[in-house]
């Protein structure tokens, strides 16, 4: 299967507007962002848990990393609420579910084969002052790519020089770019070398955002 599988052409996703597809486990369905692969891929998704559902337990053979975008996610780790992000690297394991219900974003398999770098941050609270309206948080860094979250007041700014690649999701309010208005979980791939030049609808934006990882896009599980 190959979703939005060319990353050098701009795409942009309303994840709202986008059906649910019901994954192998009933009741935990998605909304398929880009992929390229069968059943185990190189995959960004919308990720749907109905309440008192669970995923068997389970090796991140190529990593996992996920921002909650509403309710509580819940592994034998601990509860992750809304505004949480995760880095589980290759070769860490878990049992996810969700007990009161929740939706995630994820990406799958895009990780350095080497990285065992483990993030869990509450986003808002990482936030710094705001300068020129857009506080920032630093969520992870390493030589492939930086993951941030912004808060812009309205009409703030928020660009990015291109360097390989930018990718963002809008987890509040409205976010313009190229003339397109996204709206809550509107997501957007620029390609590498493309800059991004956005501002913030008349109620602000929370975004949600990772730059330079697609100078480095991992191979799709064989």
């Amino acid at each position: 299967m190959q979703i939005h599988a060319d990353f050098s052409r701009r795409v942009v996703v309303h994840a709202d507007a986008v059906p649910w597809t019901p994954s192998p486990m009933p009741g935990v369905d998605r909304r398929m962002l880009d992929r390229i692969g069968g059943e185990v891929a190189r995959a960004t998704s919308v990720v749907r848990y109905a309440p008192a559902r669970a995923f068997s337990a389970h090796v991140h053979g190529g990593g996992e990393e996920f921002v909650v975008l509403e309710g509580v996610f819940q592994d034998e780790h601990g509860d992750y609420p809304a505004g949480t992000y995760v880095r589980n690297p290759p070769t860490s394991s878990h049992t996810p579910g969700s007990a009161p219900g929740c939706t995630i974003l994820v990406k799958l398999w895009q990780f350095h084969p080497d990285d065992r770098t483990h993030v869990r941050m509450d986003m808002a609270g990482a936030l710094g002052r705001p300068l020129d309206g857009v506080a920032c948080a630093l969520l992870h860094r390493d030589p492939r790519e930086e993951v941030t979250f912004h808060r812009l007041a309205p009409g703030a700014a928020l660009t990015s020089s291109g360097a390989g690649g930018t990718e963002l999701l809008v987890l509040a309010g409205a976010l313009t770019e190229g003339g397109e208005t996204l709206g809550v979980q509107g997501w957007m791939r620029l390609p590498e070398g493309r800059p991004l030049a956005a501002a913030a609808g008349p109620e602000g934006a929370d975004v949600w955002m990772k730059t330079g990882h697609l100078a480095h896009a991992a191979a799709p599980p064989g």
